[in-house]
């Protein structure tokens, strides 16, 4: 699953949109984000992008004003055959409508306290399901009992009541469709976040358990670090690494791994560093806001593409993840994902039978042929993870991987498109190769990758479907 914030869909001049997003890539898109209101009412929070995205470009007869009017739109206004959803289903991809985000949460906690409230936000969420034609809602309330978003000790109680109204209200719509509406929620992964939550109510009602497992280390933490490594560094913060997380939830409340779906950043965290940039060396607990002035100090991958040339690539072997160091006279250091750690994120996912993935966000790897050209000439990120889950990535020796971090490295392999099919309890993934080879070339492959697995003295290990 691959988030697609709608004031994206501006950057770069419109370059992705629903006409050149890469839909083979994902198995469901999730449009982020809507805004809660006080009453439990649901509103767009770009109108424009949010209408445009979802129902359509407008037709030329659209009343005077309506782009801009804060309301859900009318598709009798818009070339629906363009939108998102439209696009979407016709690859056989899912289209989920977000609900909250980072700075649209400060409602929930009012809106999950009341009974009224919840049924007026689940009536909201069955609305945009029905206009849109979208096939589920994710609520991302961020966080259940954060002070500084108007949270408290309540909310604890109160998320499942506000999940339970929603879950409800969708299995009544789609018992009218003949089709099973999802319901997916985004989740905090700091201790403190997995305690305010029920699990065990909580789990029943989600189609999906979306973890945020990016962001553990910020440019504010006092020592650089990985943002979003898959195990744990040699220094950091006991539990803040993917793999702890993973196995925190399932074992110490019990969530089954089937239903629950990593993040994996398509974006970096840069930090300003005290001395000479490095792995755990001091900050000045503030970002590279000069470097990386497009995206505020944490350039998405495209942008850490276009600056490369001003830093050292390296790889740590312990937490799996890439970092870059800069050149002189900068003092900064970049933490984020490439090939290599994406693809290790797919084969983790297989080793413990999780769902699958979130992406936050999409639009994060969509490079172009050349700067500034308009035209996508590939999606790297996402394929990397594409080609793991499916088999088809070939790892290096652990200890010594090949970088792929090269704007000008191109891999050839044919994509493959995971197939995910949910059932009502659990969720299974089934993953299946895509007809991109016939089946004597498939087999002539197969066996001539199990021949160098045999003789490799190396350790190289090969997935398949």
């Amino acid at each position: 699953m691959a988030y697609f914030p709608g004031w994206k869909w501006y950057h770069r001049n419109f370059l992705v949109n629903p006409l050149s997003i890469h839909y083979d890539k994902y198995t469901a898109i999730i449009y982020a984000f809507f805004d809660p209101q006080p009453d439990g009412s649901i509103l767009p929070f770009d109108p424009q992008a949010d209408k445009i995205l979802l129902l359509g470009p407008l037709r030329e007869d659209a009343p005077a004003g309506y782009r801009h009017r804060k309301a859900h739109g009318d598709p009798r206004w818009h070339h629906h055959e363009e939108s998102l959803v439209y696009r979407a289903h016709a690859s056989g991809v899912k289209v989920l409508v977000s609900i909250g985000g980072w700075t649209l949460s400060k409602h929930f906690s009012t809106i999950a306290a009341s009974e009224q409230r919840r049924r007026r936000f689940a009536e909201s969420c069955a609305q945009i399901v029905q206009l849109y034609q979208v096939d589920g809602i994710d609520i991302d309330w961020e966080y259940p009992g954060y002070m500084a978003h108007g949270g408290s000790a309540a909310d604890r109680r109160n998320f499942t009541l506000l999940l339970r109204e929603v879950r409800q209200r969708l299995d009544e719509l789609s018992s009218q469709r003949g089709q099973r509406l999802l319901l997916t929620a985004a989740f905090g992964v700091a201790p403190q976040r997995m305690a305010m939550i029920e699990w065990d109510e909580v789990v029943p009602l989600l189609d999906y358990v979306n973890l945020m497992t990016y962001d553990f280390y910020g440019s504010s933490y006092g020592q650089t670090n990985h943002h979003a490594p898959l195990y744990k560094p040699r220094q950091g913060i006991e539990g803040y690494d993917l793999e702890s997380v993973v196995h925190h939830l399932c074992t110490t409340y019990g969530v089954p791994s089937q239903k629950v779906n990593i993040g994996i950043a398509f974006y970096g965290r840069s930090s300003r560093t005290r001395g000479e940039p490095g792995l755990h060396v001091a900050t000045e607990k503030g970002p590279d806001r000069e470097t990386f002035s497009e995206d505020s100090g944490a350039p998405m991958f495209y942008s850490i593409l276009e600056k490369q040339h001003l830093f050292y690539y390296h790889w740590d072997h312990e937490a799996q993840a890439p970092w870059l160091r800069s050149r002189p006279p900068l003092n900064t250091f970049v933490s984020f994902e490439d090939e290599n750690s994406v693809a290790r994120k797919g084969r983790f996912i297989l080793q413990e039978n999780l769902a699958g993935a979130i992406i936050w966000d999409l639009t994060g790897d969509y490079i172009e042929t050349r700067p500034r050209s308009g035209q996508v000439a590939y999606t790297p990120l996402a394929k990397a993870l594409s080609d793991a889950l499916c088999g088809r990535w070939v790892f290096e020796e652990d200890f010594n991987p090949t970088s792929f971090f090269s704007r000008n490295r191109l891999e050839l392999l044919a994509s493959c498109k995971p197939r995910v099919e949910a059932y009502r309890s659990p969720p299974r993934l089934r993953i299946a190769l895509s007809q991109v080879l016939s089946k004597k070339e498939y087999r002539k492959w197969l066996r001539k990758e199990k021949r160098k697995l045999k003789r490799s003295s190396k350790g190289v290990r090969y997935f398949y479907d």
